[in-house]
């Protein structure tokens, strides 16, 4: 395993991290042994970083986590996340911070290494509803009571050593407007095979997210990347090209033409990564460390065998010059190959 620098922090982060998310399964199910062997053996491939939210399970996912790394005995780089739905809006502030304590305490932890807002950032106040986080506006992160002002509280807290949030795509301005505070230290970013504009701006224009180069937007302010979703929700595997109808949960959210077209778009990105003699997993994981931009991919596991595999792409070689300019003339022709 090798370990990239978080932006002008000190912390190194193993190429490779944990995921706890939902997709995969494995943190938000009832499987404490299965989850404390997964922690253990995360470990000893070297993995140093786990990314947690409370809505991986309702809060399960951390519960989980804090149970395998007590009963495996380490205490490695530990981040997570806060949520703002519209409840919420009237006291950012405050919920940040008791958000953090529920965290922590499911966790068993004193402290986080990184705290994020799982919102994107956005220009404008965006309407949620119900459950929804996916978005918050500039004027309710900058506002006296708002996410801004809870984060440095956390801070100054001790309850987190450094804080991010997460791109959701369209965003760039927003991004780079809280870039520009300088309190933000890690951003989580989806960079993949099939939408790879926050690391390559102009390479694929049709996509409907652009991210807008946002990985060199943060390695110029000395800010850590890391990218989630790696597998673009699990369209970037075999079973998924393969399959009759859509898997995962982020696949069933798609109209069925949408999904046809997200599995051709992978078929094409698998024939180059056979040419290349790598499988599609862990070519998708070797494109994404081949930007120095990026500190950290996150996985999200489901079961060992994976964790040995897509591990391994941290040993890999990077991607061959004619490997990457034949990506790139499928970008430019929209994956007709």
């Amino acid at each position: 395993m090798r370990y990239r620098r978080m932006g002008n922090t000190d912390l190194s982060l193993s190429e490779i991290a944990f995921g706890c998310g939902g997709n995969a399964g494995l943190m938000t199910a009832d499987a404490k042994l299965e989850q404390c062997r997964a922690v253990a053996h995360a470990i000893d491939l070297g993995i140093n970083y786990f990314d947690n939210a409370p809505d991986y399970g309702d809060g399960l996912a951390e519960a989980n986590l804090g149970h395998a790394l007590r009963d495996v005995g380490v205490r490695p780089i530990v981040g997570s996340k806060v949520e703002i739905r519209a409840a919420d809006l009237a006291d950012i502030a405050g919920h940040i911070r008791r958000s953090v304590d529920q965290s922590l305490s499911r966790l068993g932890l004193d402290y986080l290494d990184i705290l994020q807002i799982h919102n994107g950032p956005a220009p404008h106040t965006p309407i949620l509803e119900g459950r929804s986080y996916w978005q918050l506006s500039m004027a309710d992160f900058f506002k006296p009571n708002g996410a801004i002002a809870g984060l440095k509280q956390v801070l100054d807290a001790g309850k987190a050593r450094h804080v991010g949030f997460i791109c959701r795509g369209n965003d760039i301005g927003a991004v780079r407007q809280l870039l520009d505070t300088g309190l933000f230290r890690l951003i989580n970013v989806p960079y993949t095979l099939l939408n790879p504009t926050a690391g390559r701006f102009h390479a694929a224009p049709q996509v409907k997210e652009n991210l807008g180069g946002v990985i060199e937007e943060a390695a110029k302010r000395g800010v850590g990347v890391a990218v989630y979703s790696p597998l673009a929700g699990g369209m970037l595997t075999e079973e998924c090209i393969d399959s009759t109808g859509p898997m995962s949960p982020t696949m069933k959210r798609l109209p069925l033409d949408a999904f046809r077209r997200f599995q051709a778009m992978a078929a094409s990105v698998r024939r180059v990564s056979r040419s290349a003699g790598h499988d599609l997993p862990r070519f998708a994981y070797r494109f994404i460390l081949d930007n120095p931009g990026v500190t950290t991919v996150i996985g999200g596991f489901s079961k060992l065998e994976q964790l040995d595999e897509l591990s391994s792409a941290s040993e890999i070689a990077s991607l061959a010059p004619d490997i990457m300019r034949r990506l790139e003339e499928l970008w430019r022709n929209n994956f007709d190959d």
